[in-house]
């Protein structure tokens, strides 16, 4: 009775210091800093995209197709279409990164078999889903504001420089590119949409990361292509396309890129309380929680291909 009793201190305390040390070594945040490093394009692209309209913009400014625009009609919309420009394809940008990043995160690991010397560190798979996991619903999201937050902060001291060295006053080009409210709305859309709403995608396409053996692309498209396409042959009916489109839609009924004009006021669900409240959020995130699950589970017990 006393061996046993005296060995129950004993294991705990060596559980204590176990968890004290991985508490220490920060395990979830050395496994984000290791997708930073691994996939380059997280950062790249996004830098890449904004330098390329960056210069595309400083070379129409030379070429004075936006300056006459200001000095002739300083009510125009066109006032702020590049300023929304940016962000609209900085974002395409990031969520295009996103879905071949989680396509590769747990697929590429098992391909190159360097998820041998990752298992073999004091990591938990659940950490190491769930970082690959923060990439898409938050990493991403973040770089997204960051990068178009500066690039159109350039673009408006680019343009006032201009506008002045012109004899132009800049007052119609700072009342129609108020920049703190692009960028709030911005935010709001870059976590209410590509963070909340498209989590669904995300866990997928990290689950079939985390099953396929080849190809997980055609994996990933090809069983929703079976499911709609049976619904249609079968019931006659559109509901899973229609779901999927309403997803990939941002929840909204209509497209989420207008035709009437690039106005980032068009991506915006301004009511918060509205857009919490919808039993799709959540039942997308309870979803998208046992697509983690599954995917924590098949890297557990699968090895390299």
């Amino acid at each position: 009775m006393n061996s046993e009793s005296s060995a129950m201190p004993e294991s705990l305390g060596r559980q204590q210091v176990t968890a004290a040390a991985m508490a220490s070594t920060r395990p979830f945040y050395w496994s984000l800093r290791r997708e930073l490093w691994e996939f380059r394009s997280i950062y790249l692209a996004p830098l890449v995209a904004a330098a390329v309209i960056l210069s595309a913009f400083m070379l129409s400014s030379f070429a004075g197709i936006w300056e006459p625009a200001l000095r002739l009609d300083p009510d125009s919309a066109k006032i702020a279409e590049p300023y929304n420009f940016v962000a609209l394809l900085l974002m395409g940008t990031t969520f295009l990164v996103a879905i071949f990043y989680c396509l590769d995160a747990l697929y590429g690991e098992r391909r190159d078999r360097s998820i041998l010397f990752w298992k073999s560190l004091p990591v938990s798979d659940v950490t190491a889903v769930l970082a690959k996991g923060a990439i898409p619903l938050v990493v991403l999201p973040l770089i997204t504001f960051m990068i178009t937050a500066v690039t159109q902060w350039i673009m408006l001291l680019w343009s006032s420089m201009i506008l002045s060295a012109s004899g132009h006053s800049v007052a119609a080009l700072w009342n129609h590119v108020p920049l703190f409210h692009i960028w709030a709305m911005l935010l709001y859309h870059l976590i209410a949409v590509h963070s909340l709403w498209y989590a669904p995608f995300f866990g997928w396409f990290l689950l079939v990361s985390a099953w396929a053996r080849r190809a997980p692309f055609l994996w990933a498209v090809l069983p929703p292509f079976v499911v709609g396409f049976f619904e249609r042959i079968a019931f006659r009916t559109t509901h899973f396309v229609s779901m999927l489109s309403h997803r990939f839609a941002g929840g909204h009924e209509s497209a989420p890129f207008p035709a009437s004009g690039m106005s980032i006021d068009h991506l915006m669900h301004v009511n918060v309380g509205e857009f919490l409240t919808r039993p799709g959020l959540w039942i997308g995130l309870g979803i998208t929680a046992v697509f983690l699950a599954g995917a924590v589970q098949l890297r557990r017990y699968r090895g390299p291909i």
